[in-house]
């Protein structure tokens, strides 16, 4: 399926079988989170929580 990238707007190729969670890359460098919200997919950028070094 195709969905547009809500960070550049071009057209993102998302797997079929795709599950909540899942990471998908974009060619924008963007890496983009399936999300399911009342039954659609979405997408947004994936936020991780990274590792504070400094503890």
């Amino acid at each position: 399926m195709q969905l547009k990238c809500p960070v550049c707007g071009l057209p993102v190729s998302v797997p079929d079988d795709a599950v909540p969670g899942e990471l998908v890359d974009h060619e924008c460098g963007v890496a983009l989170e399936v999300i399911v919200d009342g039954g659609r997919i979405l997408l947004k950028p994936f936020e991780s929580a990274g590792e504070d070094w400094g503890e």
